[in-house]
């Protein structure tokens, strides 16, 4: 059966400043964790594609993969799925944002499938997601509010 997540996080800061951190493709090494390099392919309007690298696994493996995301400004959500899709069989990803009292809901959506070839099942997925998600969503909840503490939140265009 394919593979669904939905986690979410409120972040004590604006929409603005929230969508204009998670967004900032070439920043996500120091906003992730588990990322050790992002490479930026091909730009075109609102579509970004791009080479993601992840830091080593506890084997020592590196996973790297292209992905494409389209942002909606506007509507305050983003598309996503991986165009290399290694393992996976597909992987589409979802964000939206939504201003809610002190701040920001960030909620991540993830529908997918392994291929049946993968070295793990779409059970095994879902639970590494539940599981990674609520502590990637946490680091960058936490350095988002850092910023604004300190003062040096992104200047941010309003649409």
């Amino acid at each position: 059966m394919p593979g669904h997540t939905e986690n979410e996080i409120t972040v004590n800061a604006p929409v603005d400043v929230v969508w204009e951190m998670t967004n900032d493709l070439p920043s996500w090494p120091e906003l992730f964790s588990e990322y050790a390099s992002l490479e930026i392919l091909e730009e075109k309007g609102d579509t970004t594609r791009f080479r993601l690298t992840m830091h080593p696994d506890e084997n020592g493996k590196v996973w790297s993969w292209v992905s494409e995301r389209t942002v909606d400004r506007k509507g305050l959500t983003v598309r996503a799925r991986r165009v290399e899709t290694g393992p996976f069989a597909h992987m589409d990803i979802h964000w939206q944002y939504f201003k809610v009292p002190g701040g920001t809901r960030m909620k991540w959506t993830q529908d997918f499938a392994m291929k049946p070839d993968a070295p793990v099942d779409d059970a095994w997925m879902t639970d590494n997601i539940n599981r990674n998600s609520p502590i990637q969503m946490a680091l960058i909840r936490d350095k988002i509010e850092k910023r604004q503490r300190e003062g040096r939140a992104p200047a941010v265009s309003r649409v």
